[in-house]
Parts: structure tokens; C-alpha cells; sequence
């Protein structure tokens, strides 16, 4: 089978955990570029931070999947496909939030909402390094985001929520299974809750784009190391786990490599492309 699609996770996947990008994994990238294989980037990042890392992978034009796979674009105002909550339901999901002690961000395309906290936490600084840019992807920071909803309603992308006690976690998430219809929660152990649009998925996204590139999802590898990855996984032809990833993800996975700091991407796609002779894929 020639595999002509590579969907990569970012945070966790592609970099190691200083969220550095290794000498090994960039030459890993050209040798399966060189192959002709179409590389995408499939992440929970924002468009914009998924750009820069494709910039850094050399990636020539490629439609980026953002947003955990609620945004599939080039450029970022043009989609080819997106699911995005409906102002109401954004407004409604900060009601509920608002009567929590947790941090939360709105992520438009262009920009993201988030409410002001006192807690000072290294984590949300780390977070919003890794999900924004401020000279193209501002975050502003709001008193009452329910009010600013109010006199302007917004409709996103995605909402992350990042909580420090676990018990409010749970009743925030136990709030929010009761009172919303129409949406994807994931809740993760370092107290964070995702919030997207119930039919997406990163597997959904990278379907449109292997079909808007004629390729078929048994000539498709992911690679990913996250819950969120798992659709992606188990869509591909070839799903690839992370080692250090849960073990419900490496059980749906064909192959697990190694650790992002033990370079698993490299390795893996050194292995797995490794026969495999230069192939032509048609750029849209």
C-alpha cells in the first residue's frame, strides 16, 4: 500500500515536550515529503499558531485542520470546511461557566475571548503561548464575557476550559452534559474541558480533505497522542499512537512508536515510508 496522505498531531506529537521541534523530526518531514506524500497538520491549535509551525516544517500550501477539526483551511478566510457554535449556544455555555472558578477561551478564527481569573497560574501563560499569536491572533481579556455576549453575539469555533479544582471540573462537565444538545465535550485529566461542534471531529476534517485530494482513507496515516486523536486514528489507513499516549488510544492504533521526546514521529515515519517509492499527489 503507498500512503499518500500524513496527518500529524502537533503539541504532544510533533513536538517534543519543551514544545520544541527536533533536527531529526524536520528531516523526517523532507524525507516523506521528497516521496510526494501530501502532509497536513491536524491540531486543536488555532489556525494561525498551526501555520507558523507548518512554516517551520517548510509545508508548501497546505490546508491545515485547527480548532480540534472545526476548521479545515489554506487561508484562514477561506475554509473548505467548518463547524462552528452558534452564538446562543455560546452564550449559553458561559452562563454555565461563569459560576465556576475556571479559565476559558472563545476561539474565533481571527481572534479569541477569554474571561479575566486572578489565579496565576503557569499553565494558562504556557497554553496561550502555544494556541496564539499576538500580532495576528490577539486574545482579549474580558470582565463579563456574558455581557460582552449580550451586546455582541459571537459564534466559534471551539471553547477550552481550563479548571484547577477537580471537583468543579466535574460539576462544570456534569452541568453541561444536562444542559447542552448539539455539542462534542472532552474532558482530560490535567482539567481541561474542550468544547466543539457535535459533527466534527479531526477524522471528519481529514475525510473532506483526503476527498478533495482523491485520496482514499486506506492511503491515509495519522499520527496523534491525544483522546481527541482517536476518530483520526481509527479513520486512517495506517493510525499511528504516540508511545506515551493513553491506552485507550494506542488500542484503536494499527502501529504505536515512540514518545514525542524520543522522536516517535521520526522514527515511524522513517520505518513506515521507508520502501515506499516517490509518488505524485494533485495539489487543489
Amino acid at each position: 500500500m503507498a500512503y499518500r496522505l500524513l496527518a500529524l498531531d502537533i503539541d504532544g506529537t510533533l513536538l517534543k515536550s519543551n514544545h520544541r521541534l527536533t533536527k531529526e523530526t524536520k528531516e523526517a518531514i523532507d524525507y516523506v515529503k521528497d516521496k510526494g506524500v501530501y502532509i497536513t497538520l491536524a491540531t486543536g491549535r488555532s489556525f494561525f499558531s498551526a501555520r507558523k509551525v507548518a512554516k517551520s516544517l517548510k509545508l508548501s500550501s497546505p490546508f491545515l485542520i485547527t480548532h480540534d477539526g472545526t476548521f479545515l483551511a489554506e487561508d484562514v478566510s477561506s475554509p473548505v470546511f467548518e463547524r462552528r457554535l452558534n452564538a446562543e449556544k455560546v452564550y449559553q455555555v458561559v452562563d454555565i461557566l461563569e459560576n465556576y472558578h475556571c479559565h476559558f477561551r472563545l476561539f474565533h478564527e481571527k481572534y479569541v475571548i477569554a474571561n479575566k481569573t486572578k489565579q496565576k497560574s503557569q499553565l494558562i501563560s504556557r497554553v496561550n503561548l502555544q494556541m496564539t499569536d499576538p500580532l495576528f491572533y490577539p486574545t482579549h481579556y474580558v470582565e463579563s464575557v456574558s455581557n460582552r455576549l449580550i451586546d455582541q453575539p459571537l459564534s466559534v469555533l471551539n471553547i477550552r476550559v481550563q479548571f484547577w479544582n477537580k471537583r468543579e471540573q466535574t460539576d462544570a462537565l456534569e452541568e453541561l452534559q444536562e444542559a447542552l444538545t448539539g455539542v462534542r465535550l472532552f474532558s482530560s485529566i490535567d482539567g481541561e474541558i474542550h468544547i466543539t461542534h457535535e459533527s466534527t471531529s479531526k477524522a471528519i476534517a481529514l475525510q473532506s480533505l483526503a476527498d478533495r485530494l482523491g485520496i482514499k482513507a486506506e492511503e491515509c496515516v495519522a499520527i496523534g497522542a491525544d483522546e481527541r486523536d482517536q476518530d483520526m486514528i481509527a479513520f486512517a489507513g495506517l493510525g499511528v499512537a504516540m508511545g506515551h499516549a493513553p491506552a485507550s488510544v494506542k488500542k484503536i492504533a494499527d502501529w504505536v512508536t515512540r514518545s514525542n521526546d524520543q522522536s516517535g514521529v521520526a522514527y515511524m515515519i522513517k520505518e513506515g515510508f521507508r520502501k515506499q517509492l516517490r509518488i505524485e499527489v494533485e495539489q487543489v
